[in-house]
């Protein structure tokens, strides 16, 4: 995994894997999001986006975990499994339902 040296504040701000404009975009369609002061409501989708991108790379992460050894890809059953099986992510259960049983081994 790529470590990312933050130095400086602006250094923070300005890597993004994620869209900010998309994000903010995001935010504006939420009412309670609105009321957040002026100062905060700048901060507040680097802070998000920074937020995505560690719950993407968690959620990847524990997929691998349950993923064949030997696939290059990750398929939605991995992703499934790693919801099931991690209590952190009880919220996305009724997201993903319940992944059918994985087909038999061939000979």
């Amino acid at each position: 995994m790529e470590q990312l040296e933050i130095t400086s504040e602006q250094s923070f701000k300005t890597h993004n894997d994620l869209p900010l404009a998309r994000i903010k975009r995001i935010m504006k369609s939420d009412e309670d999001v609105r009321m957040i002061s002026a100062r905060a409501r700048a901060e507040a989708p680097v802070l998000f986006a920074k937020a995505c991108e560690l719950f993407i790379l968690e959620l990847t992460l524990r997929s691998w975990c349950y993923s064949e050894q030997s696939k290059r890809t990750l398929q939605k059953e991995d992703i499934s499994a790693a919801i099931h099986k991690t209590e952190n992510f009880d919220f996305l259960v009724d997201s993903v339902g319940r992944s059918a049983p994985p087909p038999p081994p061939q000979p």
